[in-house]
């Protein structure tokens, strides 16, 4: 991979927590190295408590790593900024804005005025087919609608690369199923560069053009797996044979992560009672 076709470079990361009322830390994610390129739609799957939702933060710039090195287009992510947007699993739009207004959000912090601001999130409404919807508030759209404004929003002010944390993971499968095919056309549509965070094999394998195996905590790169399918117009590649393959590699490269994963779950757990 040459060094101009990367867009995120991330190198050795590692994140500790402290452990509340000990001198004790615990490492969420250990020696994360991975490269994304220009354009590119990865996904990162993993068990519980491996790091996923750990990483992305690191990425969006909420909280700094305990050693390594992330880059964006060669430079260190050092904190928050206008190059990244997020999606999370929930919808966190302002619910006394409009679906128009919480697109425009980020927008006014780039200054751009009121007219364009307009028309920018009205081309983002369109994309995301909402048009016509501009003047609903939050409580009047359905969940997959606030989670398209949610998209539009992140997508407005012409983020580097779109960072999303599960975005679908609440809704309903016919929904969730349904925005994964437009997040597949507004990424064609944008050329966008996205990291999507799931514990979902098949939407994993689904959205990706390769798939990120996480371990158990701590979290460590397990495996990249390259999705090579053909996706033929309104062909159903979910029930192909090609998608069962990779869903059953993924899944072998998975079961013992996630045994592993649910036995720390116990543990801990034990842990806490023994200290109440």
């Amino acid at each position: 991979m040459s060094a101009t076709a990367v867009k995120l470079a991330l190198s050795g990361v590692r994140k500790e927590f402290p452990v509340r009322g000990t001198k004790e830390s615990f490492t969420a994610i250990e020696d994360i190295s991975v490269e994304v390129r220009e354009g590119e739609f990865l996904v990162l799957v993993g068990p519980s408590g491996s790091g996923k939702s750990t990483l992305l933060d690191l990425l969006g710039g909420l909280t700094k790593p305990t050693a390594g090195q992330l880059l964006l287009d060669g430079a260190p992510i050092a904190g928050p900024g206008l190059d990244r947007g997020i999606v999370f699993q929930q919808y966190a739009l302002l619910p006394w804005r409009t679906a128009r207004t919480n697109i425009e959000f980020g927008l006014e912090a780039k200054g751009i005025r009121k007219r364009e601001r307009k028309q920018i999130a009205e081309h983002y409404l369109e994309l995301v087919g909402l048009a016509g919807f501009g003047d609903r508030f939050p409580h009047e759209l359905s969940g997959g609608m606030k989670q398209r404004v949610a998209i539009a929003r992140s997508l407005a002010f012409d983020p580097e690369v779109l960072l999303m944390d599960e975005p679908f993971a609440a809704l309903d499968a016919q929904t969730r199923e349904s925005l994964q095919d437009e997040l597949l056309r507004i990424w064609r549509t944008t050329g966008k560069t996205i990291l999507f965070i799931t514990h979902g094999i098949d939407e994993a394998v689904y959205l990706g053009q390769r798939v990120a195996v996480l371990t158990s905590r701590p979290g460590r790169i397990k495996a990249v797996v390259d999705i090579d399918l053909e996706r033929d117009g309104d062909a159903d590649i979910r029930s192909s044979e090609p998608f069962r393959e990779f869903r059953h590699h993924i899944w072998s490269l998975l079961h013992d992560e996630v045994v592993r994963a649910q036995g720390l779950e116990l543990a801990d757990s034990e842990r806490r009672d023994t200290h109440v």
